[in-house]
């Protein structure tokens, strides 16, 4: 680790976001963190996320970090928190994660990312019975 030197590279820098955005499949900036959001449209994702069995994703918690919040919005030209990325993309926020979750893309990215989605198994169990 060790401090970055230059003033310019703070965490809100670009690089410093694609860093973030690129250190996991699925990456998640948000008010408060996925046990205790903030605010309703990020608990929406956190919830959305939570249906498809994804539980292993970096979430980050802009409130803490007000140049990453800028940064952010800059990043993705996307005016809003919460924002999704899945891949390194960027998604869209809580509407787009919804839209995509209602018309089963999500669970369609997922499978590329090589994730596979709980509602495939919830659904399997509902055509047994």
């Amino acid at each position: 680790g060790g401090a970055e030197g230059g003033g310019a590279a703070g965490s809100g820098s670009r690089e410093a976001v694609e860093r973030l955005v690129r250190a996991h499949p699925v990456v998640v900036f948000m008010k408060g963190s996925p046990a205790q959001p903030l605010c309703g449209f990020s608990n929406a994702v956190v919830q959305i996320l939570r249906l498809h069995g994804v539980e292993d994703y970096r979430a980050h918690d802009v409130l803490q970090d007000p140049d990453l919040r800028q940064g952010i919005k800059n990043y993705s030209n996307w005016p809003t928190i919460p924002q999704v990325y899945l891949n390194g993309e960027f998604v869209g926020g809580c509407d787009i994660l919804l839209q995509m979750h209602q018309n089963g893309d999500l669970v369609e990215e997922l499978k590329k990312l090589g994730i596979r989605s709980a509602l495939l198994d919830a659904k399997k169990d509902q055509d047994k019975k």
